[in-house]
């Protein structure tokens, strides 16, 4: 666990029907799905090959009689959750679940002070992080952060996890931040429109064919909501939705007789802060003319 700390270490998703839920992401990502359930608690695991990915569990009553619905979470590793919980409060975030011993480890479930939900881990059983890097088939390969303000949460990660701004020489201006842990940049973060209701990270997995995965995504009875969309560097990403209705996204190459985003979908997805992600971003760096397609250059 010593070189996880700082990391995204594990992905869960909260769902309202584990085996169905099994059965869209296996179709989609490629995933094997074990169960790990115990006799407290039903819970699937999800492998990539040999590396282990994540896990499924149903959602709370408890949260759902809350008003909570389906979505991922991702999990932090820190080697002193109480520690961590306390500086979290300190600097404005919130515990929704207080450290707690599960069948992954020693959890909680916290916010950031714009309400972005995640949570944070220590002694994990599961696995290592990922070896592939983001590169890894069927593994998480970019964190995107949708904020309230993205400019003034930033602080908030960097003084918790040691998070680096990745891009330092990009104008403060620019609509979106890249983060790196310990010189590796791993996401993004921008500031999300008004008709996002709520602050919420989205996790993409890495897939081979954003085609054939978008098509399943849809055939699984989820919906793609945005994409796919083109980047430079030849990398497509959708972002979608399973069928209990959890956000996502995936992100991979196209292959041949895919259709290229046309000029509305360009303006469409710039609704996301005039960028698309994956490592190299997309970044405005002046104003477009009304009928042109917005002025953008890769970022590393």
């Amino acid at each position: 666990m010593v070189d996880q700390i700082g990391h995204f270490a594990w992905y869960e998703l909260l769902t309202t029907d584990l085996a169905a839920a099994g059965a869209f992401y296996r179709k989609v990502v490629g995933w094997d799905v074990k169960d790990a359930s115990t006799p407290e608690l039903a819970y699937t695991v999800l492998t990539a090959g040999d590396v282990t990915v994540g896990g499924l569990m149903k959602l709370p009553e408890e949260g759902l009689r809350s008003g909570a619905t389906p979505r991922w979470v991702g999990y932090v590793a820190v080697d002193d959750m109480d520690a961590t919980a306390t500086q979290i409060r300190r600097l404005g975030g919130a515990i929704l679940l207080t450290p707690t011993d599960t069948n992954i480890g020693r959890v909680s479930v916290v916010a950031d002070p714009q309400k972005a939900t995640f949570a944070l881990i220590s002694g994990l059983t599961y696995g290592q992080r990922q070896a592939g890097g983001l590169d890894a088939p069927a593994c998480v390969g970019w964190h995107e952060l949708l904020a309230e303000d993205r400019n003034r949460v930033f602080d908030f990660y960097a003084k918790l996890f040691g998070w680096q701004k990745a891009n330092s020489e990009t104008d403060p201006a620019d609509l979106y931040q890249l983060f790196s842990v310990e010189g590796q940049t791993i996401g993004g973060m921008l500031t999300k429109l008004p008709s996002v209701p709520q602050p919420c990270w989205l996790y993409y997995f890495n897939v081979d064919d954003i085609g054939a995965a978008a098509e399943r995504v849809n055939a699984g009875g989820g919906h793609v909501l945005q994409g796919p969309i083109e980047l430079p560097d030849g990398c497509w990403i959708v972002r979608c939705a399973d069928p209990q209705g959890a956000l996502f996204a995936l992100q991979g190459p196209g292959q041949a007789g895919i259709e290229r985003p046309s000029s509305s979908e360009v303006t469409w997805s710039a609704k996301w802060g005039n960028v698309a992600s994956r490592g190299r971003m997309m970044l405005p760096k002046a104003k477009s003319e009304p009928n042109d397609k917005p002025n953008i250059k890769p970022k590393r």
